[in-house]
């Protein structure tokens, strides 16, 4: 997951006029670049990036835009150099403290006790079932009707329904889950648009700690097993700070996976030919998931803060500057994928694309969400295998930090 901030709350916290008038001359291409640009049409835009200014400023943004895959992957895996500890970081401001946004010692002791519920073979004995029952009810809810909107009545649902599942929170239904969710989105658009965080935003959190303390007390008499109960029995997190990581977790998993599964949708059935390959061969699944991950990660774009005045292909970035690195521009990049703008599950080195991040904030939950995409299309191949994707009522990705597919609607 990736934060949001307002732009000028982002940009070098000592830069002045002339110094912007300098950064705008050297980086032109950046310069001439806007927020409309980034969010509803950025390939053309990420491309030029690319190729003539692959570190670039983009007053637009307030920050560094990285989009060469080398040069994101060296910032993201050098977290001494580049990090995410710093208070402008807003999904911090709105959750608090957690291994989102803290690096080093800290980070490794807020993520360590969750790592082993995310493991590949305890989270197949937990959700295998789990996932094929529930994506066949979500059908069984709109298959009377023979067309639906995915996003809205599969996809979402879906990711809201297992990490409700998953965390174990008592007397918390997927509703309120969905409810929280949306606050918690609302507060972190509110800060990137420069205002307030909302009492909504508030009200979201603190009933988050709540349920997490109230099925603290409640383990202490009832007998079960749950992920929050698992992580405060370990003792490496405060009862406050297990709630700040629970709350990023259910945002994380709705907003990444929601997306992902959703952009999948749009990618395979846009294409007659794409959906009758996985019609005849199930094996192909998995390769589609990765190429449409390539193509649209739901996070595109991730922030860090450079800790001290750091070089970057070559483009010196002074202390307190924000660097984004564009997991879209990177993910896009010629010089590792040919005909990057081409759905291609063919592709014999999907296995590079970093959307799920590298170094020590890669993505948690990533064999969670490629379960909940993977068993979606296992369900609508099994329940719909003549599915067709009705262009007119479908929108494709859009997006300047989250990327998804606004509406994919379907008939079978």
């Amino acid at each position: 997951m990736s934060s949001e901030s307002h732009p000028s709350s982002r940009s070098s916290p000592h830069l002045g006029a002339r110094a912007e008038s300098e950064r705008q001359q050297r980086f032109p291409v950046g310069a001439s670049i806007t927020l409309e640009q980034l969010e509803l049409n950025p390939y053309p835009v990420l491309a030029e990036l690319r190729a003539g200014e692959p570190v670039s400023w983009i007053p637009a943004l307030g920050a560094w835009l990285v989009t060469r895959r080398d040069l994101a992957v060296e910032a993201m895996r050098d977290a001494d150099r580049f990090t995410v500890d710093d208070p402008r970081f807003t999904t911090a401001a709105v959750l608090g403290p957690s291994m989102l946004s803290l690096d080093g010692e800290e980070h490794v002791r807020h993520r360590s006790p969750f790592a082993p519920s995310f493991r590949p073979g305890v989270l197949r004995e937990q959700f295998d079932e789990f996932l094929a029952a529930e994506v066949d009810r979500l059908i069984d809810e709109v298959a009377a009707g023979r067309s639906a909107e995915l996003r809205s009545s599969l996809a979402g649902p879906l990711a809201v329904n297992t990490i409700t599942r998953f965390l174990g929170l008592v007397d918390v239904s997927a509703a309120e889950v969905l409810e929280w969710y949306y606050a918690i989105s609302d507060a972190i658009v509110d800060l990137t648009r420069g205002l307030a965080i909302g009492a909504d935003g508030d009200r979201a959190v603190t009933e988050i700690h709540a349920r997490v303390q109230q099925t603290l007390v409640e383990a202490a008499t009832e007998q079960g097993d749950s992920l929050v109960r698992r992580v405060a029995a370990s003792g490496a997190l405060r009862d406050d700070e297990v709630g700040s990581a629970v709350a990023v977790l259910m945002f994380g998993a709705i907003e990444t996976s929601e997306g992902m599964t959703a952009n999948v949708l749009w990618h395979v059935l846009s294409s007659s030919e794409v959906w009758a390959s996985l019609r005849a061969d199930r094996a192909l699944i998995p390769k589609a998931v990765e190429e449409s991950l390539r193509l649209e990660p739901a996070a595109a774009v991730i922030d860090r803060y450079t800790t001290a005045d750091v070089e970057l292909g070559g483009v010196p970035i002074p202390a307190g500057d924000l660097v984004t690195v564009s997991l879209l521009g990177a993910n896009r990049d010629p010089a590792v994928f040919v005909e990057p703008d081409r759905f291609d599950a063919s592709r014999d080195n999907l296995g590079q694309h970093v959307t799920f991040v590298q170094g020590p904030h890669a993505c948690l939950g990533l064999h969670l969400a490629r379960m909940e995409t993977v068993a979606a299309l296992n369900g609508l191949l099994d329940r719909a295998p003549a599915l067709t994707l009705d262009a007119e009522g479908s929108e494709g990705p859009s997006g300047l930090v989250f990327r998804k597919a606004s509406a994919v609607q379907a008939r079978w």
